[in-house]
């Protein structure tokens, strides 16, 4: 109930763009899981041609986040927000209504090139808006981004025993619905003229010394958040001998995200710099793939009855507990300092580049993963990798700490001054014109 009643404090933009991540999630873990399959058993496409669809889609939107972040900067976030939902839409659209190579091309392109529009854009508006309450915000958004991914796999298994075309525009009617509501809510805000080119404007942020050893450094905290969809859901597999232990991963750390996300950021933030947090939150991230080597990294066999494989997996859940709490512990923060390494005018395109580094991060990172376990099978060596995990978040947890010693992250933002009694009732009336006002113009049909 305390995290609701949070929620409710924030603006309605805000509001509206947590609603807005659940429901992008929801949508995308809807549809694109199941692609694969559709591409393959229902469209009888070989595994060439389907790596070619699948890789189009993931090409079009990594590749791409620049772009999205700074045309979020030039435009306006919101434009770029709402454009890329209605893309989504009709993209995932196609993939419902075309069986054709070419369709499913542009389907792919499409749906790919609209989450390189929105997601930079969407963490750059909400960076704006919440102003000094920036890491609580972005602790909310990964609560909700993270019951999007579960809800959404949930909802596709049961629209897959329609048929796949119903899975694909449920996702795109979400998408719709999306689109327009922050077409009708989502206020505008006004956007700075450029003082440049784009080009300059990549340079200024990649010439930016301290943000690329960032960035680099952040490489391990995507490389394994990726192994909640990958090494962890198959260790619970093996060591539990049924399938469905792979969900328990996802809904562990959907429960404790819902019941603490909040706590934790805020009463981390009170206590010491963010960097600190980060690199504690990535330690914690490297020691979640020790407990599970206990019972994945033997290679022996599979349970022996049904005690011994809830035993067998306390291990894994464990370490999926630890996964998620290293995670909670250091993203929102990191999402809070990623503006303060430059002027706000190219929030967008920090958010933007920053992402394109992270989808090449989680690329290669699951490419060294998925090695490795194939490598660990073949080898009897199954420790390892879990041991690649930990290396990954050592080494970030180190890196960060080496750029917190040298002084070379941006504070936070500054905490607003205490404010009397009298004029707390005024903000807050202030606040409530304001949400008022927002409220009237959608009534009234004026452009928000």
């Amino acid at each position: 109930m305390k995290t609701w009643h949070e929620i409710r404090r924030f603006p309605l933009a805000v509001r509206l763009l947590l609603v807005n991540q659940f429901g992008v999630n929801t949508g995308f873990y809807l549809l694109v899981p199941y692609l694969a399959t559709h591409l393959t058993e229902n469209l009888g496409l070989s595994a060439v041609v389907v790596g070619v669809v699948l890789g189009v889609r993931n090409l079009s939107q990594q590749g791409l986040f620049l772009i999205g972040g700074s045309a979020s900067d030039r435009l306006g976030a919101r434009g770029v927000i709402i454009t890329g939902c209605a893309l989504r839409t009709v993209g995932f659209a196609l993939f419902a209504l075309g069986d054709d190579l070419a369709v499913l091309l542009a389907a792919s392109v499409l749906s790919g090139f609209a989450g390189a529009l929105f997601n930079p854009a969407v963490r750059a508006y909400l960076a704006q808006e919440a102003e000094e309450r920036r890491a609580e915000a972005f602790a909310l958004f990964h609560v909700f981004a993270t019951a999007g991914a579960l809800v959404g796999p949930l909802l596709g298994s049961a629209l897959l025993l329609v048929d796949f075309r119903a899975s694909a525009l449920a996702a795109a009617g979400i998408f719709a619905v999306l689109t327009v509501a922050q077409a009708l809510v989502l206020p505008a805000r006004e956007v700075a003229p450029s003082r440049g080119t784009v080009l300059a404007d990549w340079r200024e942020v990649l010439g930016n010394r301290a943000f690329r050893a960032f960035s680099l450094a952040m490489v391990g905290m995507f490389t394994l958040e990726n192994q909640l969809y990958l090494l962890l859901p198959d260790g619970a597999r093996r060591a539990t001998g049924w399938d469905g232990a792979a969900g328990l991963v996802l809904v562990l750390g959907t429960l404790v995200g819902l019941a603490f996300q909040l706590r934790i950021t805020r009463a981390l933030g009170r206590r010491g710099d963010r960097a600190r947090w980060i690199a504690v939150g990535l330690g914690l991230m490297a020691l979640a793939f020790l407990p599970p080597v206990l019972v994945t990294g033997t290679g022996g066999g599979g349970p022996d009855g049904t005690a011994d494989a809830v035993l067998r997996a306390l291990p894994v859940l464990a370490g999926a507990l630890l996964l998620h709490l290293g995670v909670m512990v250091a993203q929102p923060f990191v999402m809070e300092l990623i503006p303060g390494f430059g002027r706000p005018e190219l929030t967008g395109t920090y958010f933007g580049i920053f992402y394109v580094v992270s989808g090449v991060a989680a690329a290669l990172g699951n490419a060294v993963v998925g090695r490795a376990m194939d490598a660990g099978r073949h080898g009897d060596a199954a420790w390892l990798p879990w041991a690649c995990c930990a290396l990954f978040g050592l080494a970030s947890a180190l890196g960060v700490a080496r750029l917190r010693r040298l002084g070379s992250l941006p504070a936070p933002p500054e905490p607003a001054a205490p404010a009397t009694a009298g004029e707390a009732r005024e903000d807050r009336g202030a606040g409530e014109r304001r949400e008022d006002q927002e409220v009237q113009e959608v009534k009234g049909g004026t452009p928000a």
